[in-house]
């Protein structure tokens, strides 16, 4: 089809898409006769305040145009008027449907009379010939999938909107619950749970260092006496304790170093040697799930990122549709990466026949195709000039596609026992006789040539009878380990092998769970608060099938009914809320039964202290003798972390009160050193102290100590340096204006004027120097106002004045600017992957937001 042959009458089409990337591509390949003109994600939704659903009415929504959407809304209904008809060209899945109805709804859609001026167009990439493809068999819009998704919508409102001022007046203000977000909460729970029920225990083995014909390699004892020596995988992986069932002789340290010294004189002499081959057949290519698990895995990426990129990629016109359950390829693509494998790799790693992988999820909806480079040419990521994170996500797809059609990999095994007297030890060993897939990717290694290296184990070419000489006999000590808390990897595999949730709904999940307190991010595992505990454990007594996986998975599997009209959304709705039996007449039965004290009261085992959920966060509480102790639970002690003794020496410590070190000269107040829930602090004054009255009296003068200092270490004189920050060590010598030492959010820093400079790892805060406050000045700042006058990056056009949109480093951080506002980019965004589409949407929220009033400068 040519560009202008597509056109009716040489009118224009109007082409709506959801963002301005996406815009941009699509007009490329479109040409003149098409307008096409970005919503930058939805245009309407259900209110921020109140229900927003009428459920006398049949569950009618009651939408309303989103913040700062208007505009929008006014420019495309301008252009459709000036248009032959609208192509409706948003992501092919249930959120795009959705928002290609609201767009048609707004721009006056009538559903009997407009099928042939209002089409739906849907491809699964961002090239010219899908495109052009899909505008040529362009067809109406699925209303199951709107209404599918219509429904989800709903559901989620009526569940949150019910149970979330439930948790407030029980627990505590500010909490939440959702249809899907509590099931994964009670994931993370479960395995904390499962942590702290755990006992460590302790096995000792041994480990012999031998060599034959002057090659070394190690060898590990497994039996005694024939009896077989305890390993790890002898103990309950939950309980840490060893398995009633096993006859396993456990060694202890004084035993397994009587035998190490027994050993070390006697002969060792291969008893057997057996070889056996295996193969390694290719990984299928990815689907959301498994792109975000491998993501997280080998580029430390969590799944919002993951999908910014990806989001990225595939509006760039790089990588098809990126949501999605499938693993099956189009016979082209197959073609093109059989292609590209033999033309890269040659024909020895190429499979023998075109390899068709069979989706394994029963939640699979085979929509799309998997996650693959768009197109046929196959380009790298070096060859489509990509950088940051969408260059590293964009080749883990490329060597993943690739590998998903070549030959298996092959390998040798080794396995030797070895004769010690009555001991016996075992060495293992392999070696990769043909890399096949390997030769472009490994699961869990970014560099291929060096995970080929690690497939290897090589051992020294032995026989039966053979003697080896000992260079070196060590007991080794071992500990179980409890089960590893979930990895966002982890609990995204979880969620999909539950059927909770679709692929468009895990990045979303994952966020939501940290952002509303429910877990946070340490060590790339996601540790649940003790709230999640108190929350958890509240809807498991009461509202058991929220939480309940089978439950959630079946609702899923209502609303995929839906879509395919098999179930009539507000039946299903109806169902599940009102009646007797329904969703609200439990809620109102169940308030009246919750004590709010019992719900926010956690009784961890092994622990005699309660734990409680307080206004200001988790504390300890403690019935002693008549009296009432309490202390704050340091935000780093996770629930399963959390010993009797530890408990006990944070209410003792907080029983003795706070440490006074003395007065303050100038006050004549107290000073004290003090912990609280984010560590030890110094504090001017006591509470009655503070200034205000009421409820609006503000918090005495603090400051946390500085990374690195310990409570013993601080003196009156150390404290009164602290509560004296930003303290001034000088006028600066050109300007006369005062030069300040500090510590802020970011860690200690100098100042002079408004110009910010960190102070290094050695600096000592308390003690900065003048000159060594203007030696810090005098060096560049990234980031400074000198430097912000160039961008870092220019992201593209504003697509309503075409003004260039572009990222700057600035004082506090990076930040976007188009015309005269700037809006910062949020912590842990990288801005090398920054796409305009999430510029454009932090643009629109900044001038949508409260407006900040400037400071007047003194003097």
């Amino acid at each position: 089809m040519t560009e202008q042959g597509s056109q009716k009458n040489n009118e224009r089409h109007l082409v709506v898409v959801e963002s301005p990337a996406k815009a941009r591509t699509l007009g490329r390949y479109l040409g003149d006769g098409y307008r096409v003109e970005a919503t930058v994600g939805h245009v309407r939704d259900l209110p921020k305040s109140g229900l927003g659903v009428d459920v006398e009415a049949g569950f009618e929504p009651e939408y309303v145009t989103i913040d700062g959407k208007g505009p929008v809304l006014k420019k495309l209904r301008a252009a459709a008027k000036e248009s032959a008809d609208v192509l409706l060209a948003t992501d092919p899945d249930r959120e795009g449907e959705a928002i290609a109805f609201h767009i048609a709804e707004q721009l006056g859609y009538d559903k009997d009379k407009d099928v042939e001026r209002f089409r739906r167009v849907r491809f699964n990439e961002i090239t010219r010939r899908a495109v052009l493809e899909a505008v040529e068999q362009a067809g109406t819009l699925d209303m199951g999938l709107v209404e599918a998704q219509q429904a989800r919508r709903i559901l989620d409102r009526l569940v949150g909107f019910k149970l979330s001022p439930l948790l407030w007046k029980k627990i505590s203000r500010g909490l939440s619950a959702g249809r899907v977000q509590s099931v994964a909460v009670r994931l993370l729970v479960e395995r904390e749970r499962e942590r702290r029920a755990f006992r460590s225990a302790e096995y000792w083995d041994l480990m012999a260092r031998l060599a034959s014909d002057g090659h070394e390699f190690k060898a590990i004892l497994i039996s005694v006496d024939e009896d077989r020596i305890a390993s790890g995988r002898d103990f309950d992986e939950t309980t840490g304790k060893l398995k009633t069932d096993r006859e396993v002789r456990l060694l202890g340290s004084e035993e397994a170093g009587a035998l190490r010294d027994r050993l070390a004189g006697v002969p060792f002499q291969v008893r057997s040697v057996e070889q056996k081959t295996s193969k390694r057949s290719p990984y299928p290519p990815f689907t959301t799930s498994t792109l975000q698990q491998e993501a997280n895995r080998k580029l430390s990426l969590g799944a919002r990122q993951t999908m910014r990129a990806a989001q990225a990629l595939y509006e760039a016109g790089h990588i098809t549709y990126m949501r999605t359950d499938s693993v099956q390829l189009s016979n082209e693509a197959v073609d093109a990466i059989r292609r590209t494998v033999k033309e890269r790799y040659g024909d020895q790693f190429l499979s023998d026949k075109p390899r068709r992988h069979q989706t394994k999820s029963k939640t699979a909806q085979e929509a799309h195709e998997a996650i693959r480079p768009a197109g046929t040419s196959m380009s790298t990521g070096e060859e489509l000039s990509l950088h940051g994170r969408e260059k590293q996500l964009y080749e883990l797809i490329w060597k993943r596609s690739l590998a998903s059609q070549m030959a298996e990999a092959r390998q040798r095994h080794l396995t030797v026992l070895i004769d010690a007297d009555s001991a016996v030890f075992r060495a293992t060993g392999k070696v990769l006789e043909f890399a096949g897939f390997f030769r472009a990717y490994v699961e869990g290694s970014d560099d291929p040539r060096a995970a080929l290296e690690d497939q290897e184990v090589l051992l020294p070419s032995l026989d039966q009878g053979d003697k080896l000489d000992l260079q070196g006999l060590e007991a080794l000590s071992h500990e179980t380990r409890p089960p590893a808390r979930y990895t966002e990897a982890a609990l995204v595999k979880a969620l999909e092998a539950d059927g909770i949730g679709r692929p468009s709904t895990y990045a979303a999940i994952i966020s939501t769970i940290q952002d509303r307190g429910y877990a946070r991010l340490e060590a790339k595992q996601l540790v649940p608060t003790y709230t999640a505990f108190a929350v958890t454990r509240l809807l498991e007594e009461h509202f058991p099938d929220l939480v309940d996986s089978g439950f959630t998975a079946a609702m899923e599997d209502s609303l995929d009914e839906i879509a395919g009209g098999d179930i009539e959304w507000r039946s299903y709705l109806e169902r599940f809320y009102s009646g007797e039996e329904g969703f609200e007449a439990r809620v109102q039965e169940h308030e009246t039964q919750i004590d709010p004290r019992q719900a926010s009261t956690l009784e961890l085992s092994d622990l005699e202290a309660k734990v409680r959920i307080g206004r200001y966060g988790p504390f300890l509480e403690l019935e002693r003798d008549g009296d009432r102790l309490t202390a704050s639970i340091p935000a780093e002690i996770a629930p399963a972390d959390l010993s009797n003794e530890e408990a006990v020496a944070l209410l003792e410590k907080s029983a003795e009160g706070p440490q006074e070190l003395g007065k303050d000269p100038g006050t004549e107040k107290p000073v004290y050193l003090r912990t609280g829930r984010f560590g030890p602090y110094v504090q001017l004054g006591g509470e009655e102290d503070a200034p205000g009255k009421g409820k609006k009296k503000a918090k005495p003068p603090r400051t946390s100590l500085p990374k690195g200092m310990e409570p013993e270490d601080v003196t009156l004189e150390v404290a009164l340096k602290l509560l004296s920050m930003p303290y001034e060590v000088g006028k600066h010598p050109e300007t006369s204006e005062p030069v300040k030492v500090g510590i802020g959010r970011y860690g200690p820093y100098v100042v002079h004027d408004g110009d910010y400079r960190s102070l290094k790892k050695d600096d000592d805060v308390l003690d900065v120097s003048l000159a060594r406050a203007l030696e810090l000045l005098a060096e560049p700042k990234r980031g400074s106002r000198r430097a912000a006058s160039k961008p870092l990056r220019e992201l593209g056009p504003h697509p309503e004045d075409g003004k260039p949109v572009e990222v700057y480093d600035g004082r506090y951080g990076p930040y976007v600017k188009h015309d005269k506002t700037n809006a910062s980019v949020p912590k842990g965004e990288e801005i090398d992957s920054l796409s305009l589409e999430t510029a454009l949407d932090l643009i629109a929220k900044r001038k949508a937001g409260p407006k900040r009033a400037r400071k007047k400068r003194s003097g």
